[in-house]
């Protein structure tokens, strides 16, 4: 470390150079896993934060609530499965929220509406207002993103194309489904705005999406085989069954994978170039007695300084850029991503070294002292 250090001093503008690399790599990734994250959270935070462990499905649905149709008659039978301790039915529609007495294409906003059972284990801590009541049918919940579009508690919408209008009671944070906020409203309400075209329902008494579980150790098999045109998947699985979900964050996944890999690419050739521009002052310290572990520790510490210095100066830019980013922008660094990128580029660094010190362990100390610069 001693030697490592001492040559980090004396030759500040070289390693500065590899610094501001590895700086504007580590920013790049972190930067992409916030974005990825945030529409990841954006695209299905209502079914990331309920508190539901797996999902029942119409069967041949590809765990998908828009193409599955239930009856919720089937959560008494579902009650009295093994591990089973809970069951909730739950319905999604996309819908256009349009303020009321408004005919403004502007004054549109895309929602999500969520059907569940008020007081069920699926309805979200209320943050502001009062939660869902049965008593109050057209009274809705909605994520407080829509308070910055100008719906406040009290106001009543429309919802575009139909009679229907709903009436905010009440917010809840970080509810979103396909990128649009979600509005929480009673089960019966919910059938009534989905199911108004005559035969929509195809028949299905007391129709929904879907049947959230609790408990643990659930054997989606065993539902399955009770429950006739039914797949029982857990919650993870669903999310994956959105529609987009898993080609979004593959995307994402896939543009970080070739970001990494590339890093350890352009990391290791700077690294090597650096040692062999030292070929001779490394065949001096070997003809004096210095061992290839001492020099290769020497060189691995150099790395390590210099790549733990590069990505906390990169983290520290990233949570500036956050500050200015736009607010619409699904930006989400989670503490978890930050030391989990930290440590995969720390160990890419450390990896793309061992090209340098198996170069280290091959010099000839007499070749180095004859070679002419």
């Amino acid at each position: 470390m001693f030697l490592a250090m001492k040559e980090l001093m004396h030759s500040k503008m070289r390693f500065l150079m590899i610094v501001i690399i590895f700086v504007l790599i580590a920013w790049l990734v972190f930067i992409l896993s916030g974005l990825g994250n945030g529409l990841s959270t954006l695209a299905a935070s209502t079914f990331k934060t309920m508190k539901a462990d797996y999902v029942v499905f119409e069967e041949g649905s590809q765990s998908s609530m828009s193409k599955s149709l239930l009856s919720d008659q089937l959560i008494k039978e579902v009650e009295l499965l093994p591990n089973v301790s809970a069951a909730a039915p739950m319905g999604t529609t996309m819908a256009t929220a349009l303020k009321e007495q408004s005919t403004k294409n502007e004054d549109k906003m895309d929602i999500a509406i969520i059907g569940i059972i008020p007081g069920s284990f699926l309805e979200p801590a209320i943050v502001e207002g009062e939660s869902l009541s049965s008593g109050n049918p057209t009274g809705v919940v909605v994520n407080s993103t829509m308070k910055d579009e100008g719906y406040n508690i009290g106001d009543t919408f429309q919802l575009d194309g139909t009679t229907e209008s709903l009436t905010i009671i009440g917010y809840v944070e970080n509810q979103t489904y396909n990128h649009v906020a979600s509005v929480f409203t009673p089960m019966a309400e919910w059938r009534k705005i989905t199911f108004a075209a005559p035969g929509s329902d195809k028949g299905v008494a007391e129709p929904v999406n879907a049947i959230m579980l609790q408990g643990k150790d659930i054997d989606p098999d065993l539902i399955n085989s009770k429950l006739s045109n039914t797949d029982t998947v857990t919650r993870a699985a669903a999310v994956q069954g959105m529609p987009g979900y898993k080609e979004e964050h593959g995307t994402i996944l896939m543009m970080l994978a070739f970001l990494l890999a590339i890093s350890a690419f352009v990391l290791g050739v700077f690294f090597y170039v650096i040692t062999m521009q030292k070929t001779n002052q490394f065949g001096i310290m070997k003809a004096i007695g210095a061992s290839n572990r001492f020099l290769g520790k020497a060189i691995v510490s150099q790395v390590f300084v210099l790549s733990l210095t590069s990505i906390v100066v990169g983290i520290l830019l990233t949570y500036g850029t956050a500050t200015i980013m736009p607010k619409g922008m699904p930006f989400k660094l989670e503490t978890s991503l930050v030391v989990t990128y930290s440590v995969i580029l720390l160990i890419i660094a450390m990896l793309s070294s061992i090209v340098s010190v198996r170069k280290i362990t091959k010099i000839d100390p007499l070749k180095a002292l004859g070679r002419v610069e």
